[in-house]
């Protein structure tokens, strides 16, 4: 069975949330008319506590695009975002959904950071996520969403290592581009690694 997961559409990853996404709102009818064509829809939700170790603001003296260690990960800063129970956590508005089975939060242990929807940035923390698409008979994934060089790669490159066959859904994402190309290098990525990159259009046509 075919499982499309769609990653982090919430608002802080919008343009004018606290960590924006260039175009990231553009995505969003776009996701809409992909749930369509699938049976088996699951979401994942970054969900920060306000004391998480990937805070510049929680770091003296750091500011945002400097590197730490984490607990033994060259942890990146980030501005402080997608904090549980904010507005900024939320879905975006004009996201459906209404036929999703299940939504994946990450990212809620302060001491390390969690990109992907299967496992946090150390891989010792567990979303479920795995064991739960297993369960169902679910055996390729189909992967949307924000941001396509952090939460997307990992989470595509997770469900290979998980035995899934994974597609990315290339134009249903965007990425930050923290350095220019970071698109690009991404897909190279997990294309490299095994993922299949398909377009929207190939879906709903």
């Amino acid at each position: 069975m075919k499982a499309l997961i769609i990653v982090d559409v919430q608002n802080d990853f919008i343009p004018g949330g606290a960590l924006a996404v260039n175009e990231g709102d553009q995505i969003v009818p776009l996701i809409n008319k992909i749930q369509a064509k699938f049976d088996f829809i699951v979401a994942t939700q970054d969900w920060h506590p306000a004391n998480h170790g990937s805070f510049a603001a929680n770091h003296k003296g750091k500011k945002v695009g400097e590197f730490i260690d984490l607990n033994g990960v060259n942890q990146f800063l980030w501005p402080v975002h997608c904090v549980q129970g904010t507005t900024g956590a939320e879905f975006h508005a004009d996201l459906d959904s209404s036929a999703w089975k299940a939504i994946f939060q990450k990212g809620t242990n302060p001491l390390v950071d969690s990109y992907s929807g299967f496992y946090d940035n150390n891989k010792q923390g567990d979303t479920g996520l795995s064991a739960y698409l297993k369960n169902a008979g679910v055996s390729e994934l189909f992967v949307c969403g924000l941001a396509t060089d952090y939460c997307v790669k990992f989470t595509v490159l997770d469900g290979l290592s998980e035995g899934f066959a994974v597609n990315l859904i290339a134009d249903a994402t965007r990425a930050v581009n923290i350095k220019e190309g970071d698109f690009d290098a991404a897909i190279e990525e997990m294309r490299t690694a095994g993922a299949m990159i398909v377009q929207a259009k190939e879906l709903i046509l």
